[in-house]
Formats: structure tokens, C-alpha cells, sequence
């Protein structure tokens, strides 16, 4: 589906006279040097996505990864054009959720071409912010790509955020004084931070080689541009390697708790069992059948052997008290 076709022109949108498929037409509408089309595709499916490939001369090694989409990001030349790749992160509250998508960029001297999957990373925001600040603008399709890095990366910092409020919940809930089980709340955060991780990391080098200026094809005037988009990847990097950090001290922490609640059920259990043993001790002993025991007619025996079990329990149950076992 096409989400938006454009011509840009001394860094304003101009009307073309042709149709958003006419894919073409909207190639043949750049005449002046620095005229670029920005084409915005969502999930198109092969056929249309060949369509436009003729239109714009695009690798077919490039368009098989388009089509396929769950690549790593990655930045690659093909010819005259470049080939971005680049994840897409969103979050899911109620799931502590991290879900994915993709967006491949293909960069050409007068064209842009992106393609999303997935619902997460919207691009109107980019193409409006572009819209409204031509200096940016008139670095050409350089522009469109910082654009969409920088959109990209922003969500990561917004999953970041989201990630560490959790796993603030979850510290609060390890060193709570009530019983509680996070270990799988636990494992899920782990698991969808290896999730971001995975879109993160990858992402770097690109980023420097556009930071650094290195990348044939892209504006050497937006580098600064792209040097603030590393610096937010590196944010959201470290932030990401501070909460693996975090929820992994907390899984152990959580383990500590459970075996010293585990020792403390045990010395509530033993203490429970010395008040009964002791008792039953004395009771097996005046309930022995031989002629010659002490007390055995004594007409006070009965309340001796009962005073005798209240008592040592008393003692018994004064001494764990003290001792914090019950």
C-alpha cells in the first residue's frame, strides 16, 4: 500500500501530474538538479514492489530483502544506490511486550524509497517534520534518511523508558517485604531486552559510517545531523545494558530471598515440632506400663505429667520467640 509519493524541489513539496502508481511519471517529474522523490510504501507485496523497483533501477538482491522483510539492520551499496535496513520498536504495556517491525530505505541520487512492515514507527511524523524545515530539506534524500534514523531511534528511547519503569516495578517487587514471585516476570524483560538489543547493536556501525561522513551517496553536510542520531543509539545502548545489569541482579536477589524464606519456613517447621515432640516425649514415658515408676500412684501424677507438658512447651516456645524462629 502507498502511504505517500512526493516530489521535493529547493527543499519544498511540489504538485506532479501523475497518479501515487504511477511510478514512472513520478521519476521522469525530476528536472532540476536537487529535485527528489520520496515514495512511502506499507507491506506492498511483490508485484508491487517489482513495479517500483523498475521504476527506480533497485537491486533485486536489495528487493528480495525488502520483500522478505526480519532482517538484521544493516547499511549496504548496491551500484548507485544504498540499501538501509533498520528495526522498528513499539511496546506493549499490558504484555511488557516488545514488538518489531522493519523499514528498508532505498537512497538513489534523486529517490527514496521506503518500505515498513509492521505497526509500529509511523513516517507521516518524519515526512511533515521534513515539510516544515527546508534548510534540513535541501540535503536531499540525506534528509529523508536522518529523518526516519532519527524517528527509528526515538522509539527506541520510548521502549527504553518504558522498559526501565518495569524493571523499577520489578526491584520494588524482589525487595518488597511480602512474598512475591517475579522470576518470570523477570525472564520475559530479559528476553524482550535481548529484543532491543538486537535492533540496537547492529545499528551502530551504520550510524558511525553516516556520522563519520563515509558513506558515498549521502550529503557530507548531514553528518552532524547523524552524529545526534549515534549519540541517542548510544543512550538507549547503555540504558539497555544498564537494565540487562539490573534484572539480572534482581533474578539473584530474588533467589537469595526464596532460600532465606525457604530457611525460615524450615526453623518455623522445627520449632513447631519441638513444641509437639516434647510433650509427646513425656506423655510416652508415663504411659509406660512397669510396676516400679516414679509417681505412677501418686494421686497428683496426672496434673504432674500435664503441668510438666504446659511447661517445658512454655519454655520451648519463649526460647524460639527470642530466637526469631517463630
Amino acid at each position: 500500500m502507498i502511504v505517500d509519493s512526493a516530489l521535493y524541489r529547493r527543499g519544498s513539496r511540489v504538485p506532479v501530474d501523475c497518479g501515487p502508481q504511477d511510478y514512472h511519471l513520478l521519476r521522469r517529474e525530476v528536472r532540476e538538479e536537487g529535485d527528489f522523490v520520496w515514495l512511502g510504501l506499507h507491506h506492498p507485496d511483490a508485484d508491487e514492489l517489482a513495479r517500483v523497483a523498475e521504476a527506480f533501477d533497485l537491486h533485486p538482491l536489495a528487493v528480495e530483502d525488502a520483500v522478505k522483510a526480519h532482517q538484521r539492520p544493516k547499511l549496504e551499496r548496491y551500484d548507485d544506490s544504498l540499501f538501509l535496513v533498520l528495526k522498528t520498536l513499539w511496546y506493549v504495556d499490558e504484555d511488557d511486550a516488545v514488538e518489531t517491525g522493519e523499514i528498508n530505505l532505498f537512497v538513489g541520487a534523486d529517490f527514496v524509497v521506503t518500505v515498513r512492515h509492521g505497526e509500529g514507527s509511523e513516517l507521516q511524523s518524519a515526512r511533515q517534520y521534513l515539510e516544515s524545515r527546508q534548510s534540513v530539506l535541501d540535503h536531499g534524500p540525506s534528509a529523508v534518511v536522518y529523518a526516519v534514523c532519527d524517528t527509528v531511534v526515538d522509539a527506541y528511547r520510548d521502549v527504553a523508558d518504558e522498559l526501565q519503569q518495569d524493571v523499577d516495578e520489578v526491584e520494588d517487587s524482589v525487595f518488597s517485604p511480602t512474598r512475591t514471585d517475579d522470576s518470570v516476570r523477570i525472564y520475559v524483560l530479559k528476553r524482550e531486552i535481548a529484543e532491543v538489543r538486537r535492533a540496537v547493536q547492529p545499528l551502530r556501525e551504520p550510524m558511525r559510517r553516516l556520522a563519520a561522513g563515509e558513506v558515498a551517496g549521502i550529503d557530507e553536510g548531514s553528518a552532524p545531523f547523524f552524529r545526534d542520531v549515534l549519540d541517542h543509539l548510544g543512550q538507549v545502548g547503555e540504558v539497555v545494558d544498564n537494565l540487562e545489569s539490573l534484572l539480572s541482579s534482581a533474578f539473584d536477589a530474588h533467589l537469595a530471598r526464596i532460600s532465606v524464606q525457604q530457611n525460615d519456613d524450615m526453623r518455623k517447621i522445627s520449632a513447631g515440632a519441638a513444641l509437639v515432640v516434647v510433650p509427646t516425649l513425656i506423655a510416652g514415658i508415663y504411659g509406660m506400663n512397669f510396676d516400679h515408676m516414679p509417681e505412677l500412684h501418686w494421686t497428683f501424677g496426672y496434673a504432674f505429667a500435664l503441668s510438666l507438658m504446659v511447661g517445658s512447651s512454655g519454655v520451648l516456645w519463649a526460647f524460639f520467640k527470642r530466637s526469631g524462629w517463630l
